[in-house]
């Protein structure tokens, strides 16, 4: 009986008898690297794979190229400080918002200078024009920014600290040596960097080399991070956590339809009457580059006062522009979009798939919000923010004032994933304050953070893979989607303004070229497929969306992965083995071989449970997923154990690593089995965690193994959205393997049913 057998798929060549063979005669270790060997032999196909045509040009340029590129010649002005108690200091141009890049980029510096890391200081930078495109957080760039860099940056800061210390001492600079901060010379003499570093900044900067990785002895190695305990014992500031001084809570009532508008407030000198309440300002359209969002906002001494008064308002509401959209009829205009795929050749073998995808939003733990200071000459920020240049200059366009009267600081945020490209919540902030005379301290309710904030648009794909000969010889997928708002542009008010023109248009041609370069320039194959083909149709629809975290790519490539399944089961292959044979670039196969062998594929699973498979590449890094599903309830299917094997290239932080894996692996389980928005009369119906069902710790799999291959030479690849794809593929696999049921809509798990917040109220404060 073969091992492969309860999927209801074909089998493999491994067989049960000599699985057990494995098992009594050889330890843990060597079943999987028997495994991995095994898997390594050619399938059973009849002809070998048609080469990918035309060539992936992903393979060599991708958007995460571009964002390096376009940062590039300001580099010079990034601040790298030595202070005088020792301490090195980064002005990091970029957002801390969880993924770690803070730790990453002070390992380097750690690594280079020879200090501790607990000695490395690095914070989110405010914003700075004149750094123009370098400081923008996204496309899983801002490692393979700063890698280039940053080593060399501080490896001349060390050797201008050791050349100061050298002429100091009249000695060679060769001879000194520095450990932990601390130039020490060949008799004994020492000196700390801190005690050199004003001396040091007049000399001259010398050129220096970075080690060569054979000498690291902090990068590659498991580390903390900087600001974990700040964050466990709650030291670490959050926007809403900062006491600027009189900063007055402020809430924000939302339309009843997305994009819609306020007629009237009715109640307004009764609501001014509540205990606490300051102010009451409608805010109407408006906003530089992007539209600004339409609601009532309540100002009061603390923020119960203004949920209280929030909800008390009174307000007449105007329809917007997707009165009476619902998810049915905008699938139905996705579907009507998608042109048709080509007629499959004679005689040829067909795979065909129609899949759907309802919008989603990330419903980070830190809702929006924003405090603004906007005063009559001057205006001050604080946000989480991954433009905070074009914040900062779409702002001073808003209150007209000069940009350079404009600071904006960049607060670490609890998760952004795409949604803080925009800057939502300073724009309202903004207009309070300016309304009030008043610090606005804005915090956006979670009913309404997750029915009127950025959100991934809906998509349907269409599907059609050709097997002619014993080989794939076509695969065609068709992607509908609402259009993609890229008004952000690369972080600053040129690229961004050539997005939004003309103004007040939603989907512009500049925008349309945008979502086009992140499509082309991110979603790529890792299969050879011989002639393949992905077509994005952009359908206009004046939504609030955003480039949330693999916003083309996460359904795009899970798509393919449940088809490539589908391909290998119609040619009567295992699915990995299938794979091996099709994965056209070695470091992908190596994932798969690794990650094969690891969780033991093909291991006999009782009844309702199935092992999936999934496999992704994706700016310059690979991965591979094996998950075991227990699917005995289909409609409540829960991960019970996953493998996840990653190749980043150069592994700075492999802690870092390992936890990105688990958050692309929880937004995989949330995505593919639990979350997505139902629309009905233009507007989300769910509002918080009870009905949008995000990843949980009881949705989480107890058995979680990251592995991550080592560093062979290959630059710094991306890691914040890399390890979304393969998971969402592997469960989804496992789901069809353990129920028969093809997935094609999605969320594959039944969604509760529940009473929804009436369309532009907010709920009760619990009891």
């Amino acid at each position: 009986m073969d091992a492969m057998g309860e999927g209801g798929g074909p089998g493999f060549s491994i067989g049960r008898r000599r699985l057990l063979t494995y098992a009594l005669s050889s330890p843990v270790v060597t079943i999987a690297a028997g495994f991995g060997v095994n898997l390594a032999t050619p399938s059973s196909a009849v002809a070998a794979p048609t080469p990918l045509m035309p060539a992936d040009s992903v393979d060599y340029y991708d958007v995460g190229d571009s964002i390096v590129q376009f940062a590039a010649p300001t580099m010079p002005l990034v601040k790298l400080s030595v202070g005088t108690d020792g301490k090195v200091t980064l002005e990091m141009p970029r957002l801390e918002n969880g993924q770690g890049i803070a730790t990453a980029l002070g390992m380097m510096i750690a690594e280079e200078m020879d200090v501790p890391l607990s000695d490395v200081i690095v914070h989110s930078a405010d914003a700075q024009p004149e750094l123009r495109y370098n400081q923008i957080t996204g496309g899983s760039s801002s490692v393979r920014c700063f890698d280039p860099v940053l080593p060399v940056m501080a490896a001349e800061a060390r050797a201008r600290l050791v050349a100061y210390a050298a002429q100091q001492w009249a000695l060679d600079p060769s001879t000194l040596r520095v450990e932990a901060g601390v130039v020490i010379a060949p008799d004994g003499r020492s000196a700390t960097y801190g005690s050199l570093t004003v001396g040091a900044a007049t000399m001259p900067l010398p050129s220096a080399q970075p080690k060569d990785p054979s000498q690291y002895t902090v990068i590659g190695r498991f580390t903390g991070r900087l600001d974990a305990r700040d964050i466990v014992t709650g030291r670490k500031k959050f926007t809403m956590d900062l006491a600027v001084p009189n900063a007055k809570p402020t809430m924000l009532r939302m339309p009843s339809q997305i994009r819609g508008q306020v007629i009237s407030v009715n109640n307004v000198a009764a609501v001014k009457a509540m205990p606490g309440v300051i102010d009451v300002v409608v805010v109407p359209p408006g906003g530089a580059i992007v539209p600004r969002q339409v609601g009532v906002a309540v100002m009061a001494d603390t923020f119960g006062q203004a949920w209280d008064a929030c909800r008390a308002l009174d307000i007449t509401w105007g329809d917007g522009t997707n009165k009476g959209q619902s998810n049915e009829s905008i699938f139905a205009a996705l579907r009507a979009a998608n042109p048709p795929l080509a007629a499959p050749p004679s005689g040829a073998l067909t795979i065909d798939g129609e899949f759907e995808f309802p919008p989603a939003t990330a419903c980070p733990l830190e809702v929006e919000c924003a405090i603004v200071d906007a005063r009559a000459d001057s205006a001050e920020i604080w946000a989480g923010m991954q433009t905070p240049i074009v914040a900062l200059q779409a702002t001073a366009a808003d209150l007209g004032l000069p940009e350079d009267s404009v600071k904006a600081h960049v607060i670490p945020s609890g998760g952004a994933f795409g949604r803080r490209l925009f800057w939502d919540p300073v724009q309202v902030a903004a207009y309070v304050s300016k309304a009030t005379g008043r610090v606005c301290k804005l915090m956006y309710h979670r009913s309404d953070d997750i029915r009127h904030t950025r959100l991934r648009p809906p998509q349907v794909h269409n599907v059609r893979a050709t097997v002619i000969g014993g080989t794939v010889a076509t695969y065609e997928q068709h992607i509908a989607a609402i259009r993609l708002d890229a008004r952000h542009g690369y972080g600053e008010k040129g690229t961004a303004e050539t997005g939004a023109f003309p103004e007040g248009m939603p989907q512009t041609f500049a925008n349309m070229n945008y979502e086009q370069f992140f499509f082309k320039t991110m979603v790529a194959s890792p299969y050879n497929y011989g002639f393949s083909t992905k077509l994005l149709t952009p359908v206009t629809f004046d939504w609030n969306t955003v480039s949330y975290r693999s916003v083309h790519i996460q359904p795009a490539r899970l798509v393919e992965e449940i088809i490539t399944d589908e391909i290998a089961r119609a040619m009567g292959i295992d699915p990995v083995a299938f794979r091996l044979e099709y994965l056209r670039l070695p470091r992908a196969r190596a994932v798969l071989q690794r990650v094969a062998g690891a969780a033991q594929w093909g291991k006999a699973m009782p009844a309702g449970f199935a092992q999936g498979v999934g496999v992704h590449q994706e700016s310059r890094s690979f991965t591979a997923c094996i998950v075991e599903l227990d699917a005995r309830d289909p409609l409540h299917a829960k991960v019970v154990r996953a493998t996840i094997a990653i190749d980043v290239g150069k592994p700075i932080n492999p802690s870092g690593i390992e936890q990105q894996c688990h958050g692309g692996l929880a937004e995989a389980i949330s995505l593919v089995l639990n979350a997505g928005l139902t629309i009905k009369d233009g507007l989300p119906q769910e509002g918080s965690y009870s009905q949008y069902h995000w990843a949980r710790m009881i949705d989480f799999p107890k058995a979680v193994e990251v592995i991550i291959m080592p560093n062979i030479g290959d630059p710094v690849g991306g890691m914040g959205e890399p390890g979304m794809s393969a998971p969402s593929g592997a469960i989804a696999n496992a789901y069809a393997r353990a129920t028969g049921i093809k997935p094609r809509k999605f969320p594959l798990n039944a969604r509760d049913p529940f009473v929804a917040t009436p369309a532009g109220q907010l709920p009760a404060p619990p009891l």
